[in-house]
Parts: structure tokens; C-alpha cells; sequence
């Protein structure tokens, strides 16, 4: 079992290339401990299983790694690691053969998390593409399904702002550190994912985006996901590398159709006549996972407005972005009230500021228990 004091010799052994699952599994069985493994000497660590080269590499780096600034380097970005012990490691992710067995995580897991999906695509996107994807993942997150991705352009891109401007969750997941935003344009983007979501990797700090890891990256989008939905693909997109992980792993693959004569829905095509599930509505998606009753079940959970301002402003709010002025004339309350009232539904989780005084409903109150004030 990896102790919370375990972390930084994880961290220690993720900076060195070579020592990945198989082989820190196995220094973990050997010594006990990472801890254990890490002060281990040449013979101690020939006698775990490591071959010479391996020994060499960790023998010579280990010395020039200083264990303490690699965790306030990550304090000081905000970023947490955490094994595969740990309990907030993603319980889906854990059942994948290549599981990675640290990851790093900026922003917050929640368990609803559970219920989500990866949503991939061509970074090229079309008009139709990015249209069908931000339909698509509008329904999702108001069905309370969190949307994975990968944080690149195109469909990726759409998907994740989708989901954040309809009050949903999703995850990005980094081919390369935390700390190194790939495509560069979007770094606004995933600081607003970290508010409604979180940016996950398995690369430690300083890592650069490099052609191989982006593979390796969607083994980890799948294995979080109940499925993988391609809404737009050509036939040398790496969402069909996705599709074909996730069916690897057990995983449902969905795909919208598209015309035959545009190449960048050749690859989603093909997928449907290998057997993905074809989507015109996202309830064909929640029938496939049996996730029908998903938004039945959030709703158990809702939140009955505690008073009659906070009823006053849910009638005023919903899915599309509201200014808090007109919130004050909707609702005839004063400035103070409105500002304070909506501090207390943002804390509990009814509704969420997106920027500029603007407020979104993130969950709706039961309509039985509303406040009459009319």
C-alpha cells in the first residue's frame, strides 16, 4: 500500500523514463514501499527484477532529483498526484490493463464523475461537426453526464466548452505536463475547466507534448469513460485510436453519421459499419448505458430552495447565462440581497457565476417545493 509519504518517491520515479506500472508495481512488491525502492542501491534493485540499463538510468538520475522542490513545484501549480491506492483514483480508470499508476490532477474529481463520457473528433472540425457536438453535449451535461476529453482543437475544443457554458462537468486529459497547455490557445480554457472539472495526466511537471504520448493520453480518456462518442472523423483521426482503446477496454464506442462524400466523417462512418452504436440523439447514448435514469436519480438530489429569495431567483434563471441586473429587476430584490442569496445557492451548488456577473442554474429545484410569490 502507497502511505501520502509514498506520493513524492511516485512522483520521484514517474521523472524517470523507464519505470512505468509493470515496473514500479514491482519495486513496490519487492521493498514494501517506494520509499524502500527509492534508497535501494544497484544489487538491491537487481534483485527486485531491473534490468542493468534501467539501473543504471535510476542510480544516475536519482541523485540530481530533488524530491521536495518536485512537490512544491506542484503545490505552487495547484496540481495534486495521487496512486492508484488512493481512493480518489478514478475506480473505472483502475480497471484498464495499462492503468497509469500516478496521476497528476488540477481542479476537482467529484463521484459523480462516474457517470461520464469521452468525446472525440478531428481537429479540423466542420460547421455540421462542431454543431452536432455541441448539441450532443449540451443534453449530456443536462442529463448530468461529465464530458471527457483531450483538450485539442476541433471537437475537443467544442466539447469541453459545451459542456462548461450549459453548468457541466468535464474532464481534460493532458498529453504532456500540467504545466505545458497544448494547443497554446487554449489556456483560458482549461483554467475555466480546473472551476468545473479538472486536467489530468499521468506526465509529471515540465513534460512536453510529444506525437507518441497523445496515444498513450486517449488509453487514459476511454478508460474513464462508460464509452467514447466520435461525432466527426476522418479516417486518420486519432479518435478512431480512441474507439478502438475503448473497445479494448470494454467500453461502449457511439458515432455520428455523416455525409459519404466528406472526409471528415469517412472515419465515423466506418466506425458505425464495424458495429459503434450510431447517435442521432443523445438518448440513444443514456439508453445504450442504461443512463435513462440518471437525471432521475440527481434528482434525489436537488436542492429545495431554502427561502423565498432563493425561489424568487430560480424562476429568473436556467441554462442560458443571466446578468445579475437583470436578475435585481426580474425578482424586484435588491442589489445586496441578490448578491448574498446567490453566494449562498452558489455554495450549494444550485447555480454558478461563468464570468462577469453572469449566473447560469446548475440543478433545478423540485417544482413541488418552490415558493409561491406571485
Amino acid at each position: 500500500m502507497v502511505s501520502n509519504n509514498d506520493i513524492k518517491y511516485g512522483v520521484g520515479f514517474s521523472l524517470i523514463p523507464g519505470v512505468g506500472r509493470v515496473r514500479l508495481n514491482l519495486l513496490e512488491g519487492y521493498f514494501g514501499s517506494l520509499e524502500n525502492a527509492w534508497q535501494a542501491g544497484p544489487d538491491e534493485l537487481s534483485c527486485a527484477g531491473l534490468d542493468s540499463h534501467l539501473i543504471h538510468r535510476i542510480t544516475s538520475q536519482r541523485p540530481r532529483i530533488s524530491l521536495e522542490a518536485e512537490m512544491e513545484k506542484l503545490e505552487n501549480c495547484g496540481v495534486t498526484a495521487f496512486s492508484y491506492h488512493d481512493t480518489r483514483y478514478p475506480p473505472r480508470l483502475k480497471e484498464i490493463y495499462d492503468y497509469p499508476p500516478l496521476l497528476y490532477v488540477k481542479g476537482t474529481l467529484l463521484p459523480d464523475d462516474e457517470w461520464c463520457l469521452a468525446v472525440v473528433g478531428t481537429r479540423r472540425a466542420t460547421v455540421y461537426g462542431r454543431q452536432v457536438t455541441e448539441e450532443i453535449v449540451t443534453d449530456l451535461v443536462r442529463s448530468h453526464i461529465t464530458i471527457v476529453s483531450g483538450l485539442a482543437r476541433g471537437v475537443d475544443s467544442v466539447a469541453h466548452r459545451a459542456a462548461l457554458e450549459n453548468g457541466g462537468r468535464t474532464i481534460a486529459v493532458f498529453g504532456c505536463g500540467l504545466d505545458v497547455i497544448y494547443p497554446r490557445e487554449n489556456a483560458e480554457l482549461a483554467r475555466r475547466i480546473t472551476q468545473q472539472g479538472a486536467l489530468i495526466s499521468e506526465y509529471p511537471l515540465g513534460t512536453g507534448p510529444r506525437p507518441d504520448r497523445f496515444p498513450r493520453r486517449n488509453r487514459i480518456m476511454s478508460g474513464l469513460s462508460l464509452g467514447v462518442l466520435a461525432t466527426e472523423a476522418g479516417k486518420g483521426s486519432g479518435a478512431l485510436i480512441t474507439a478502438r482503446l475503448a473497445l479494448e477496454q470494454n467500453r461502449e464506442v457511439f458515432a455520428i453519421p455523416g455525409s459519404v462524400l466528406s472526409p471528415t466523417s469517412s472515419g465515423t462512418n466506418h466506425l458505425i459499419q464495424e458495429g459503434a452504436k450510431l447517435v442521432s440523439s443523445y438518448t440513444d447514448i443514456l439508453e445504450e448505458l442504461n443512463l435513462t435514469a440518471v437525471a432521475h436519480q440527481m434528482e434525489v438530489k436537488e436542492i429545495v430552495p431554502a427561502s423565498e429569495d432563493e425561489s424568487r431567483l430560480l424562476k429568473q434563471l436556467g441554462a442560458a447565462p443571466t446578468h445579475i441586473d437583470e436578475l435585481c429587476r426580474g425578482s424586484g430584490l435588491p442589489m445586496s440581497q441578490v448578491s448574498s442569496t446567490l453566494t449562498m445557492m452558489e455554495l450549494k451548488g444550485l447555480v454558478k457565476q461563468i464570468g462577469a456577473m453572469n449566473y447560469i442554474l446548475v440543478r433545478e429545484a423540485r417544482e413541488e417545493f418552490r415558493v409561491r410569490v406571485d
